[in-house]
């Protein structure tokens, strides 16, 4: 049985991606749940944060995003029996990879999959969906009428963040980076979002957001990173397409909230008056706190649960790549890793 893993000889070296064939698994521990994986969505590796939190190893497991069938229950579990179709995030700390036939999981990470629901979906749809609860549900508090601007709309996670805050009656703006984003998202249904297109470099968001809004501002913003430099001195790897922090500071209207997923904002003393001014507040979006902290564990599961419902009602349709043979994982992601891939990518078995 073969499982992925994700390998960093040194520092700042590129992340190689190997097969290794894994021995039989342990015997199935009191709160373990052996689950036979179908589908699992493959996430950019964080190797900083895996640093700073100490989990720094030398082969790091590959696929955290799962869907599966229950095998095997251990003694003490009270959610699942075998048959029981499911799915979850594998913590932070798991020894298991995700790309692999069989897994054991604790039953604390894992929720029901809806039977209409199919596998690949729902792997591929919950990661995007915690980050979308968690910026617009816990961080800002998004509610019928609230003006949200989500950056790069036409990503996995930014269609997921439009279908949840128009669900909820919010007023939805996006950036779209190409012609292929800006037809994509006004094909989204339901229909409703206006779209900016900002790959020629032509137009200001800004100006644009305050238009639509009356001069008000906006609400909510979902950044998918900002520059914080002018474009000379920006880093090559930064696209010239990301707004600049000012411009969103300068759109976020009166209590306004920035959630931002810029671990590196530096914000100096004019950019903290004007967000005063505003009485503005800005939240950085890290989604793996849920996982990092078992204090909110039920209602982690009760968001899981609430993807689930959604997915099954069609009011989240995910922004997917067809499902990839498991031959194709380590090339998969190779890309994945490099921040390549525009669509989410999912191993199905």
């Amino acid at each position: 049985m073969k499982a992925l893993y994700g390998q960093q000889n040194s520092p700042g070296e590129e992340m190689t991606f190997v097969f290794q064939e894994r021995e039989n698994l342990p015997p199935t521990r009191d709160h373990e749940v052996k689950v036979q994986v179908r589908a699992c969505a493959l996430s950019w590796v964080d190797t900083k944060l895996l640093s700073e939190i100490k989990l720094k190893k030398e082969l790091v497991p590959v696929g955290r995003e799962i869907s599966g069938v229950v095998l095997e229950v251990g003694s003490k579990v009270t959610f699942f029996q075998p048959d029981d179709e499911v799915v979850g995030i594998l913590p932070l700390d798991s020894e298991e990879s995700g790309v692999c036939e069989v897994i054991l999981v604790h039953e604390h990470y894992l929720v029901h999959k809806p039977e209409k629901v199919c596998w690949a979906e729902a792997a591929g749809t919950l990661r995007d969906g915690l980050r979308a609860y968690t910026a617009l549900h816990y961080l800002s508090q998004v509610s019928p009428g609230t003006s949200v601007l989500v950056l790069d709309g036409a990503s996995p996670f930014g269609t997921i963040a439009i279908q949840l805050a128009q669900h909820r009656g919010a007023k939805v703006i996006s950036t779209a980076h190409s012609l292929e984003d800006k037809q994509y998202l006004e094909r989204l249904r339901p229909a409703g979002a206006r779209v900016i297109d900002v790959s020629h470099g032509k137009i200001d968001v800004a100006e644009s957001c305050l238009e639509e809004t009356g001069g008000l501002g906006v609400d909510i913003v979902l950044d998918a990173g900002v520059r914080l430099y002018s474009a000379e001195d920006e880093p090559a790897f930064k696209s010239q397409l990301l707004p600049h922090k000012h411009d969103i500071i300068t759109l976020l209207g009166a209590g306004g909230r920035w959630i931002t997923a810029e671990r590196n904002l530096q914000l100096d003393p004019p950019d903290s008056h004007s967000l005063f001014l505003k009485g503005a507040t800005v939240s950085f979006l890290n989604d793996e706190i849920w996982n990092l902290s078992s204090v909110q564990q039920g209602k982690y599961l009760d968001i899981l649960c609430d993807i689930m419902e959604k997915l099954s009602n069609s009011i989240f349709r995910p922004q997917l790549d067809e499902p990839i043979p498991l031959y194709e994982a380590k090339v998969s992601m190779e890309i994945v890793q490099k921040n390549q891939a525009r669509k989410r990518q999912v191993i199905q078995f």
